[in-house]
């Protein structure tokens, strides 16, 4: 696509070098490692340096950007958008082109029950098995070795990659996705003390049932519920390495980065955002909208929606900050005080002596 084609295709002004001859771009790059021919984008300020150095061709930037301020740029073109990272995103995927890695139709070595409903234009990978009165919707893709257990119920449009599995009577809506290593339905955790000191395993007899346009990521697990479900709502982002225990509940559009883990009963309100590293105790509520950031540990309810938090356990975020910085200066604030009583302690020995 020519320079023009992009920025009317995107809605975006032109600013810059003369456009002699509709310069073409034949890729994207990063701001930094990009050539002749690639377009790039500038979102996050801390990369206006790059952008009176960039070999990039043509280059997004926000329309609220002071082009006055940028030392070199009359050397490349600037696309200015109203958000030079979404519209950088649409470049990516009309100009990359995209590989489909999924079998077309169904592999001679899938096991498919005779009692399994598939809808049209399926594509099953090999060795991927299909359960006994298991249902997968139209164009749903489902890669090498996955496994759908009996009586589950796969949507439309699903992409299962390879290796996901997905136990028996668990419900996926349409347009999910789900990486590779995603375990959905395993067995909760949940085992009752014995006077012996053992234990007896408790039933997990409920299910998983995950709602529309929800992606998981590689390797993450959601448990079944020991009765009802464990409940993934609509829109909901998952990040690879993620722990969701039996019966937790997450509200609509929440994102959860990775390494998280949510114990049992917990229910996690709509629009919140979870960082990496995150802890939450078991059968607690947190309120729409909420932030966690990243290694924090909840251990309690939080009741007022649209609030950021931070530490372990959790405190408001700039409280806990506020709180981190008198701890790093309690060293100095501890040999300080050492010796303030020094000089107190000399100060009472000379009085004492003059007495």
């Amino acid at each position: 696509m020519t320079i023009r084609e992009i920025a009317e295709w995107l809605g975006g002004d032109i600013v810059g070098s003369t456009l002699e001859g509709q310069p073409e771009i034949n890729r994207v790059a990063k701001i930094e490692e990009a050539i002749p021919g690639s377009l790039t984008f500038l979102a996050n300020p801390k990369y206006e340096k790059y952008l009176g150095t960039t070999n990039a061709t043509a280059v997004l930037v926000s329309r609220k950007l002071d082009l006055n301020k940028i030392k070199g740029r009359d050397s490349v073109v600037l696309i200015c958008v109203d958000d030079p990272y979404v519209a950088f995103l649409h470049v990516l995927k009309r100009l990359t082109p995209s590989i489909d890695p999924f079998f077309p139709g169904i592999h001679a070595t899938a096991v498919v029950s005779s009692k399994a409903a598939l809808g049209k234009n399926v594509s099953i990978g090999a060795y991927a098995v299909i359960g006994e009165n298991a249902i997968v919707g139209s164009n749903t893709k489902i890669g090498e070795g996955c496994i759908i257990g009996m009586q589950s119920k796969i949507g439309a449009d699903c992409i299962l990659y390879p290796n996901v599995v997905v136990y028996h009577q668990c419900i996926l809506g349409n347009n999910d996705i789900l990486h590779s290593g995603v375990v959905i339905g395993s067995d909760g955790f949940g085992f009752a003390p014995k006077p012996d000191g053992t234990y007896e395993k408790i039933p997990q007899l409920g299910i998983v049932v995950i709602e529309d346009d929800v992606e998981i990521g590689a390797n993450t697990t959601v448990d079944r519920a020991v009765m009802g479900d464990t409940h993934i709502h609509r829109g909901v982002k998952i990040d690879n390495l993620v722990q969701i225990a039996h019966n937790v509940v997450i509200g609509e559009d929440t994102v959860i980065a990775a390494q998280t883990g949510i114990s049992g009963s917990t229910k996690i309100g709509k629009h919140c955002m979870i960082g990496g590293q995150v802890g939450l105790t078991g059968h607690i509520e947190i309120a729409d909208s909420t932030i966690i950031m990243a290694q924090s540990g909840v251990h309690d309810n939080i009741k007022e929606p649209g609030k950021s938090y931070l530490g372990t356990p959790v405190d408001e975020a700039r409280k806990a900050q506020r709180a981190y910085i008198a701890i790093k200066m309690l060293p100095d604030m501890l040999r300080e005080f050492t010796s303030l009583k020094k000089k107190v302690d000399d100060l009472e020995q000379r009085l004492a002596g003059k007495q």
